[in-house]
């Protein structure tokens, strides 16, 4: 059973990922007023233990009965993992929900793939409901091949780079030493396999310019887009894991030059001195392809 292949026109922003506390009901609500590409609905490490259950039903009426009220935003739950008290509750309850994917936490193995991919099978959860997973343990990193491997209904990779960096007793630093590694093959197993991946948080809300430092460093990692903590982090994100417009003039001016190579029968063509070649070309279509879901989702909003 092979991952399906998402085409340009299938193309979604997910620039801008934020986590909500499912505990909280003034959140969840504020949630559809706020410009993010997608939504964490958290079951996990925001809600605390004598909540899980308040938490778990108030998500599953944001993300069921409600879902509407979050528009063009995806919306994806993040459960707690199966070996704790709430986890296979919480599976029962996303199996239910309107929602665009489900997130397993602290994904170490191929078999806890297999194990999350069971407990949605078990609980009626539909087949096209995609997983994704956290990868911040040891463990995950040094697995991430096979992990990323696992199952074709794996769509999406996050790091959770708080939890990693706690576990390998590292420092959070400006450039992010400790897990620098880390991201980098997280980034690489998600690519081999054709899947989307978001970088961890950034956790000082005072410190702007070292959030827009640590979103252009994801972005040139190869991340799709960045996980966010707080909605202040929002316009930074979305900013910088979008094509800017000179990088969309120059993709344009690419696109075009290689059109008329292929008509003339070259396969390659200079353009402002660069020789262009197909996989240029493939680039530059697929940041294209990104602004167009961009602003079409940034108009289904403003209609909304």
């Amino acid at each position: 059973m092979q991952r399906p292949t998402t085409t340009l026109s299938a193309i979604r922003p997910r620039r801008s990922v934020l986590y909500m506390p499912g505990s909280n009901a003034r959140a969840l609500e504020k949630a559809a007023t706020l410009p993010a590409d997608g939504l964490i609905l958290d079951l996990e490490d925001s809600v605390a233990p004598e909540a899980k259950a308040a938490a778990r039903a108030l998500v599953a009426k944001a993300a069921g009965t409600e879902r509407g009220q979050f528009g063009r935003r995806e919306v994806i739950a993040r459960v707690n993992g199966l070996d704790t008290p709430w986890g296979h509750d919480d599976v029962l309850a996303a199996a239910r929900l309107d929602a665009d994917a489900i997130l397993f936490p602290k994904v170490s193995t191929a078999e806890d793939v297999l194990a999350a991919i069971r407990a949605l099978e078990a609980a009626g959860a539909p087949e096209t409901l995609p997983l994704w997973i956290m990868a911040e343990t040891p463990r995950g990193i040094l697995e991430i091949e096979r992990v990323a491997a696992a199952h074709p209904r794996l769509e999406c990779i996050v790091a959770g780079t708080s939890d990693l960096t706690r576990e390998l007793r590292a420092r959070h630093t400006p450039n992010r030493d400790g897990v620098f590694t880390a991201l980098s093959l997280i980034v690489l197993a998600a690519r081999t396999h054709g899947l989307d991946v978001l970088d961890g948080v950034f956790l000082d809300l005072e410190d702007e310019a070292g959030f827009a430092f640590a979103c252009e460093q994801g972005r040139n990692m190869g991340f799709d887009g960045k996980t966010l903590i707080h909605p202040k982090q929002l316009a930074a994100a979305n900013r910088i894991f979008a094509p800017t417009e000179k990088e969309l003039q120059t993709a344009a001016k690419v696109v075009a030059a290689w059109t008329e190579a292929r008509a003339q029968g070259k396969g390659i063509c200079v353009v402002d001195g660069r020789l262009i070649e197909k996989l240029h070309v493939e680039e530059f279509e697929r940041m294209i392809a990104l602004d167009r879901a961009i602003r079409g989702a940034l108009a289904a909003a403003d209609a909304a």
